[in-house]
Formats: structure tokens, sequence, C-alpha cells
């Protein structure tokens, strides 16, 4: 008789030290028993997510409590009610039948509270938020209303009668948010979002490739952002945006704002801003925008601005057909993030931070301004104001928070202006383009406000040919060196110039002019001196790099199709970028700064590329003036430590590589045994069919023919 094997008893007592549920062939899951605390090395994207309470909206999230009203007696409900009506309608829209006052029944005299509910939850947190309500209503002397959420009451019904200590967390050691800094091969870093995919990469020019860092495929929903001292990375969600950073880029903070579409960061990382759109419910309804401003380590909700949306579209602000430019708020410059302002009707919101109150509990008043921006360095604004009547156009500097005048020029018949700061804040340069007496053609002149000089001078000047269209101006970022593109033709001509002479003494002075150039854009290295001359789009990507302290040209190129050209913050590197804005060849292009073609990446969908800020240089400038005097002393030891770090480094990749292949050796002799005993169980749970050579199946059809029939077809 022969008996009936059970292959999973056999393979058990021929491998009793196999996991349970070995072998795994054809295997029941709920036979498969992991090691506690095992996740078999696949780590879910929430592992460093604490688990949160699960917040169910009760329904009452709209609806507000308003306490300590008047107890009136039954005959001046009305009046009381009346009362309520008008502070209600301070909030927000209320809703039909939204407010509810209660009568006690024994006595007929309220009790001292009512019920408001609002058309939008928005509403009542802006509402709690305001000046007004948020420390409390005086009504009168005996009488200061206090306001609440309805759902406050459920949560405060929750909390325990009796103490519970708090469990106490160890604390764990966050990531160095600035450990891309700390390379040793003194790399940057740049992000690519092609498809569904987000890649953080290291720049390895030297080796001519780039090195992935990070990446994950969905990670957003629309676009990322890096910070401006590139420690944080920003990315955008259907429910708001999150912020990650560190080596492994965790998420260190998210913030709930439906919808969000753009995003913009203070100076120094504090602050936040978060805009969204709200479309017309109704045709009566106006387009309306909402603007949350967030803490950003705390993750906390300071303000927020909502309206309509030509409240906030004037002047500068506004866009085409009455749209929205961003950023509506800007901020004040300097390393402290002090200030932000926007534009109004005749004013300038200036707000101070961390109240995010009015500067002054008051606007700048400043009549028909249509423009303004903060000097980059400190906090002083500058602004234009249109003409009016007999009033000139004027341009004004002003000292914040003194709301001083430090200079002003007034100008006639202005066409248009356009304000440039330099990014060290040292200059201001306003480009005028003023109507000639015909009024059927425009002058264009620059007026340079020497910001940093004693009485802050004013140079004027203008092109040879002051009828010839501006199309680009750029400041050198270190230096007092400017560059002007201009032309009326299909190729313009680029102007150098220089604010100081030789000796340092101020004044405008031509430098080089380049003729004839297929030029649309002008992008100036980080550090200066270097400047990359670009035909994009139209002109099919034509590169010129251009050495501006030898005024000649070190090489040209070609970047079919490019749309952008982008500096890495160091400025060794310049990369050319094909977005998805033309329809082939998506790729980015990295270049040395003398336009050495170093390698190239080719990525279908290329959405975005942006190098990886890094924060601003502790040196004093007259530091740095000297490192660079004295570059080539400092060059030649560096390039001797690069060179044995990249030595270094190739030494590691092989060592990495030889420890993997001994790993796998090792596994594979550890596996030999079990190879072998799996192989005499076969050859004894098979037995003579063990021999068999493997056959196949193969299913053949044949056609075969069964009658043919021919029958005279009558036609009548």
């Amino acid at each position: 008789m022969v008996q009936d094997l059970d292959p999973f008893a056999v393979a058990r007592d021929l491998f009793p030290d196999m996991p349970p549920g070995f072998p795994f062939e054809n295997f029941d899951l709920e036979e498969l028993i992991l090691p506690t605390g095992d996740d078999m090395g696949i780590k879910s994207d929430d592992d460093d997510i604490k688990e949160e309470d699960i917040q169910t909206q009760s329904g009452f999230g709209s609806c507000l409590v308003i306490q300590n009203l008047p107890k009136a007696p039954e005959e001046k409900y009305e009046k009381l009610m009346t009362v309520v009506r008008t502070i209600a309608s301070k909030m927000g829209e209320v809703r039909e039948n939204g407010i509810y006052m209660p009568l006690d029944e024994s006595t007929k005299m309220t009790k001292g509270f009512a019920f408001v509910e609002l058309a939008r939850r928005e509403d009542v947190d802006a509402a709690l938020l305001d000046e007004r309500f948020a420390n409390g209503y005086q009504l009168d002397k005996n009488h200061k209303l206090t306001f609440c959420r309805f759902d406050d009451f459920d949560k405060y019904a929750k909390v325990p009668d009796e103490y519970a200590p708090l469990e106490q967390v160890p604390y764990k050691q966050p990531e160095n948010l600035h450990s891309w800094l700390a390379d040793k091969l003194g790399r940057d870093q740049y992000v690519l979002r092609f498809g569904d995919n987000t890649v953080v990469c290291f720049n390895d020019g030297k080796r001519g490739r780039a090195d992935v860092a990070f990446q994950r495929e969905y990670w957003t929903e629309s676009f990322v952002q890096w910070s401006p001292q590139g420690t944080m990375l920003a990315t955008m969600h259907r429910q708001g945006m999150a912020v990650w950073g560190g080596p492994s880029f965790t998420r260190l903070n998210r913030f709930a704002h439906p919808s969000v579409r753009l995003i913009d960061f203070s100076p120094n990382e504090k602050y936040i801003l978060s805009y969204t759109s709200h479309e017309p419910v109704t045709a009566r309804d106006s387009y309306t925008i909402l603007i949350n401003i967030w803490d950003v380590r705390a993750g906390k909700l300071l303000r927020k601005f909502e309206g309509p949306v030509d409240e906030y579209a004037v002047g500068s602000s506004a866009g085409p057909n009455g749209a929205l430019k961003w950023p509506v708020f800007k901020w004040a410059g300097g390393r402290e993030d002090i200030y932000f302002a926007r534009l109004g009707r005749s004013k300038i919101s200036i707000f101070e931070c961390p109240h995010m109150g009015l500067l002054g509990k008051e606007s700048l008043k400043l009549d028909g301004v249509q423009d303004f921006e903060w000097s980059p360095s400190e906090p002083m604004l500058a602004a234009y104001s249109a003409e009016q009547g007999n009033q000139p156009a004027r341009i004004v500097l002003i000292k914040i928070p003194e709301r001083t005048e430090i200079r002003q020029k007034n100008m006639l018949n202005v066409s248009d202006v356009k304000l440039y700061w330099h990014p060290q804040g040292t200059y201001l340069a306003v480009k005028v383009e003023a109507w000639t007496k015909t009024k059927k053609s425009t002058t264009t002149s620059f007026q340079i406000f020497c910001v940093k000089d004693k009485d802050v001078p004013l140079e004027v000047f203008e092109l040879k040919n002051n009828k010839e269209r501006v199309l680009n101006f750029a400041w050198e970022p270190k230096g007092h060196r400017f560059a002007v593109v201009h032309g009326d033709g299909p190729r313009p001509s680029i102007s150098f110039f220089t604010m100081r002479d030789d000796k340092g003494r101020l004044g405008v002075r031509e430098l080089k002019m380049l003729d004839n150039r297929a030029c649309n854009a002008i992008s100036w290295s980080p550090q200066g001196r270097n400047i990359v001359l670009a035909g994009l789009k139209n002109f099919n990507g034509q590169l010129e790099f251009f050495n501006v302290d030898e005024m000649e040209t070190m090489a040209t190129a070609e970047h079919f199709m490019a749309t952008d050209v982008e500096w890495d913050p160091t400025g060794r590197y310049v990369a050319t970028v094909v977005s998805h804005v033309q329809q082939m060849e998506n790729g980015v292009n990295v270049w040395s700064f003398g336009g050495r073609l170093l390698y190239s990446t080719q990525r279908d969908k290329l959405y975005q590329f942006s190098w990886r800020p890094r924060m601003p240089s502790l040196l004093p400038l007259e530091k740095e003036a000297e490192i660079v005097k004295n570059l080539k002393q400092y060059s030649k030891r560096y390039d001797e430590e690069d060179e044995q770090l990249l030595m270094q480094a190739d030494a590691d990749v092989l060592h990495e590589r030889q420890r993997t292949l001994d790993e796998w050796k090792a596994y594979q002799e550890s596996r030999r045994n079990y190879a072998a005993l799996q192989l005499d169980f076969k050859r004894e749970l098979y037995g003579p069919r063990f021999q068999e050579k493997e056959s196949t199946i193969q299913k053949v059809m044949v056609e075969q023919v069964i009658d043919v029939k021919e029958e005279p077809y009558n036609v009548k």
C-alpha cells in the first residue's frame, strides 16, 4: 500500500531550521509567520509619522457661540437680536435663519448666549483670528462678549476629570537639514521633476555625471519648490503642502490648505505663504482669493487674507484680464523676516512679524502708487507713483519702519516704469519709458540711485539710440556692472556698463557693445564675471559663454530648443533646460562656466529643473574680495585636495563593489547546502519521474474539410 506523502510535512522534517510557513511555494498567507517587528525590509511612507487621533467633523464647524450677552426680558428680545445680527454680519455671511438666541421659558429672559451659523467654516476661523473679536468684543461697560466654536463644547466635554500624566517620548535626534553642504566633494544638488517622478541629484561635474541622492514617485501633484536657503523642499498636494529635509528627505511639517496653487517662502525661511482662488458660485458673486501665512517650523496658521480678486489685483499686481500676479505679498530684504507688504489703491500695506498686524496700525499712503520693490539687503522700499492731473510721476525711496523718504525723483510724460534692485542692495535702476512730444513713440532712459553712497546720488543715462527697445536688463550679482539687451531687429545688441571707474569714482561708463547676437535672455553667474548670452525658444538654444572681465567669448554652443538657463549657486556650472513646453528633446545639459559640455540627461515630460540654493555667505564683502584677489593661491591648494578626494571616492566605490560581491558569494555558499538538500528532496519525492525531461503542452489547430456540396443558384 502506497502511503500519500504530505510534501509540507516532509519539508518541515528535512529542514527543521527554516522559518514557520516553509516551503514558500504555493503557500497560504495565513501559514506565513514573520518574526515580531520584521517588515521584510519594506518601509511604509508613514513609518515616521505619529498616529494621530482622527478628528471627525461633527457638522457644526461653521457655528459660533456668542457668550456674555445681556440677559434681557422678552419685550427687549428683538432689540437685542438686532444687535447680535449686526455683530454677526461683521464676521461673514450668515446663513438664512442662522441666528438663534434661546429664551428661558420660566423667567422669560434671554440666557446670555446665542448661536450663529456662518456660510463657511473658513469664516469662523477668520472671525476668531480677527483683532475685533479675538480678545473679546466690548458691547457696553458691563458686557464684553466672547466667541468660541460650537464644536469646542464637545471637545472639552471629552477631557477626563482626572489628570493622567503624558507618556514621556524619548528624544530623537533630527536629521541634519544642512547635510548636503557637508558633501566631501563639495557638490551641489538639483531637483528634476519629470512624468510622475521627482529626483534629487548631486551634480558631479568633475566626473561628468549626476549621482542620485533621493527619488520618489508621486511625491507632488503639481510642482516642488526649494526654500530660499535650500534647507527644505516643498511639495504640493490637494490637501495642502508639505516641507521635507535632511539626507533622507523626511517630512518636517505639513500645512492644510485645500487646492493650494502657489506658495512663497520668507527670505529667512521662518514663514510660508500659500494661495488659492475660489470660483464664483453665482453670477452675483465675485472671484475670491485666499492667502494663508504659516509659521514653517510650528506649522501654525498665523493669519488669513481673503477677499475679491479686485481688491488685490492693483497696479503691478494686476495681470491681463483682471488676473493676479504672484507674489501678492513681497518680503523685505535682510536676514530677518520682519516686514512684508502688498499694494493697494493709493497705499502700500506693510505688515509686521510675528504678530502679522499693520505696521503702525495704518497703511503707507502714496497717491497713484503703481509698483514697489523691497531692497534685497535692508528694510527699504522703492515705490513708483503714476502721473495724476498736474502731479508728475514719482520714484521715492522710503526707509522702514521710520517711513522716512530718503530720496525722490519726479518725471513727466511717463509711459512705463520698471524697478531693478541690485542683488546686494547697492543700486536701484529705474527703467523709464517716456512719450515723445508727438505721443507716437517712446524713449528709454535709466535713473540709477546709488543707495549706499552719501546723500543717495542719482545717475541718469540713455543708450546711444534712446528709441530702441530695451529687451532685458540685469545687474552683475557681485560688482558694479550691468548688461542691457536692446534693439528692434531679430538679432539685438548687448551693451555692458559699469557704475564706477578703475579708481572707484561714481559714473556710468560703457564697457563694450556686442552687435547682432542671437540673444533674448542674459544670465549672470552668481559670482559675477561670467555671463551666458542665450537665444531661447525662437532662437533654437544658441549659447554664448562670455567673460566680462576680459571682454571675450570663451565658447559658443547650442542646446536645440532650450527654454531655460540656470546657474548653480557657486557659479562653477550652468544648466540649460528643454522643458515640457517643447514637445521633443526634453532634458538637461550641464556645462562648465567656460562653456564645455560635461554631461546630458534626457527625460521625457520634463516639468521642472531647479538648483538647490545655498545659505548666504557669512564672510564680509572685504574678505570675499580678498579671496577673489588671491584665488590662484587658494585654487592650487584646493585642486590638489579635490584630486585626492576624487581618488578616494573612486577607491570607496571599488571597495563598496568588492564588499557587495563578497556578500553575494558568501550568500551563495550559505545556500549551497540548502540547494543540495532541496534537490535530494525532489529526487525522493518524484522517484523515477525525477529523471524525465521537462515537457510542454502545445495546442495545435488543424483545419479539415468534411464535405463540399454544389447547388445551382436560380435567379428569376
